[in-house]
């Protein structure tokens, strides 16, 4: 099965001044397009070709993995995003303030996880198998499906996701993000 480019889920220039459009522009029409389209090149006549995208980031390996991880993880990106962000509610906040003691708790690990992920990356909230909550980091196209977690929350910290409108500052990158969660995506990953 070929896989595409998602759209985005909001208007390309809806999350500036910390997101703009030209970022956009780069990030998804540029770089999330060339994994779509080496990731398809790559399938073709293999064993991957009939198989989703998160069959082939469980099982790959080198440069398919690469391609399909990082169309995972920026699809799923997109999907964290929105314009206007809140606070989670409900059952996510509850287990939040159980595993984390509370929300600016959580939020002050997390932000450390993505601010000190050493080079290109992902820092993510997933869910264990046994239902907790963690907090991890991800080096490169690292993907926390092949360790059978389940992603819930995730900020990519390659340079290319905030250089244009940030520069070499992660920190302000990782302090606007915080505006722009989805926490209705985020809850609806959740697994009981």
């Amino acid at each position: 099965m070929a896989h595409s480019l998602p759209d985005l889920p909001f208007a390309p220039d809806s999350l500036a001044p910390w997101m703009s459009a030209e970022t956009f522009s780069f990030h998804h029409g540029k770089h999330h397009n060339a994994y779509v389209t080496n990731l398809n090149k790559l399938i073709e006549g293999t064993e991957f070709a009939a198989s989703s995208l998160e069959d082939i980031v469980k099982k790959s390996e080198g440069g398919l993995f690469n391609n399909a991880a990082q169309h995972f993880n920026h699809s799923f990106f997109w999907n964290c995003l929105s314009p206007s962000g809140g606070a989670p509610s409900g059952d996510l906040a509850s287990k939040i303030d159980a595993k984390f003691g509370s929300f600016d708790a959580f939020q002050a690990e997390f932000t450390k996880a993505a601010a000190t992920q050493f080079g290109s990356g992902w820092a993510w909230l997933v869910q264990k198998s046994d239902g907790s909550l963690a907090i991890t980091a991800t080096a490169n196209a690292g993907c926390p499906v092949r360790d059978g977690d389940t992603p819930l929350l995730v900020v990519d910290v390659w340079e290319h996701a905030y250089y244009i409108d940030h520069r070499n500052a992660r920190p302000a990158y990782l302090e606007g993000f915080w505006g722009h969660v989805n926490w209705e995506f985020v809850a609806s990953n959740m697994n009981g």
